[in-house]
């Protein structure tokens, strides 16, 4: 960013140039009308008093004209010095002001997001003004340490498919380790870790850029639960967790616009974080209620919770509560991410609670036929 200083017609020079022209034309306009019109008038009332001589009349109209020449001089001089000291001290005031915010700008685009904007007191317009920059200086320093953030996540997640992925092909390529059915499968298996992780970034993404796209059609929302429910069935009974299904029949009648596959994708995200922080022979519920104007659809269970400080965090991308135990299991941090940015694609608001024991996913949807946010 070029750090120039402002030219001799920079603003506050404008400013003061546009003052002064404003106060010539009124001084002109001023001078026009009261030497064409004042003499008129004095001299038509001077003969409506009768004078007995005609000199009385040119000496007075004489005396007339140099005393309002001379008082309407006096007045203009003394309103055009008034005015341009004022407007000197302003546009300097204004320009110290601007100043202020050009280098708090340029200091921004140098990545020093540190930067403020001090009060200047130069009224409201002002104040919101320097308010607005330092909330938008605030939300780049966020965006920049959660991008920082995601970037080293991402690093971390790739390296050790990768890794695995190097270390088995060299060993097939130095004879050490066999091609066998077991060997493959693991490789197919760390290629498709690593191809979920791609994909799960591109829809977060398209997501959080408003290019996510929608397939709208009315869902009878008992029936996608009871799809949801037959996907993650196998794994639950795996782990010996039982996933019970809540709502009355009105309930699971209702019908809602929605995009099947994209919502279906946010139920199972909710079942499999559930599952993976619920201990074998633990109880998960997957439920819905119909509440006008929104339908409520919840996941709650019966493991170790969230804590207090990791709930305002959890639907960040790359976040987890406890790392070291989600990446033993294989999870990634996007999958809550993709959950918020599915539901609010639906108009809809996801939220996350602690009333223990275990956690409570509540989404809200719109029922009065949502267009894609």
């Amino acid at each position: 960013m070029s750090n120039a200083r402002p030219g001799p017609w920079g603003l506050g020079a404008r400013l003061l140039a546009a003052s002064v022209a404003v106060i010539l034309v009124a001084a002109g306009t001023a001078w026009v009308v009261a030497s064409a019109i004042g003499p008129v008038i004095f001299h038509d009332h001077m003969l409506m008093a009768e004078p007995a001589e005609a000199d009385v009349v040119t000496h007075a109209e004489q005396a007339f004209t140099t005393a309002s020449t001379l008082a309407l001089s006096l007045a203009l001089l003394a309103g055009l010095l008034t005015s341009v000291v004022v407007s000197v001290l302003v546009t300097r005031r204004i320009a110290r002001s601007l100043d202020r915010v050009r280098h708090a700008a340029a200091k921004v685009a140098n990545g020093d997001y540190a930067a403020r904007v001090p009060a200047v007191h130069m009224g409201s317009e002002f104040d919101d003004l320097a308010a607005a920059f330092n909330t938008m200086a605030t939300d780049l320093g966020q965006i920049e340490q959660t991008r920082t953030r995601m970037l080293g996540d991402l690093a971390h997640e790739m390296r050790t498919p990768v890794a695995t992925l190097d270390g088995y092909l060299e060993g097939m390529i130095d004879g050490v380790v066999q091609a066998d059915e077991p060997t493959l499968g693991m490789l197919r298996e760390q290629a498709g870790r690593l191809s979920r992780l791609a994909h799960d970034i591109t829809l977060v993404t398209m997501a959080g850029e408003g290019r996510l796209s929608m397939r709208l059609e009315p869902l009878v929302v008992g029936d996608l639960l009871d799809d949801v429910r037959a996907q993650t069935q196998a794994r639950y009974a795996d782990k010996g967790v039982h996933l019970h299904l809540s709502g009355t029949d009105s309930d699971r009648r209702t019908t809602i616009v929605a995009d099947r596959d994209r919502l279906g994708q946010v139920l199972t995200n909710l079942l499999d974080n559930a599952l993976r922080h619920t201990p074998g022979h633990g109880r998960v519920e997957l439920g819905v209620q119909r509440d006008v104007p929104v339908l409520r659809l919840w996941v709650k269970d019966n493991g170790d919770g969230i804590t207090a400080e990791h709930l305002p965090h959890i639907f960040e991308r790359f976040y987890r509560a406890d790392a070291a135990r989600d990446r033993a299991h294989g999870g990634s941090g996007i999958g809550l991410a993709i959950v918020r940015s599915i539901v609010e694609a639906h108009s809809g608001t996801v939220t996350a609670t602690n009333p223990g024991p275990g956690a409570l996913f509540t989404i809200d949807l719109p029922m009065n036929h949502p267009q894609p946010a």
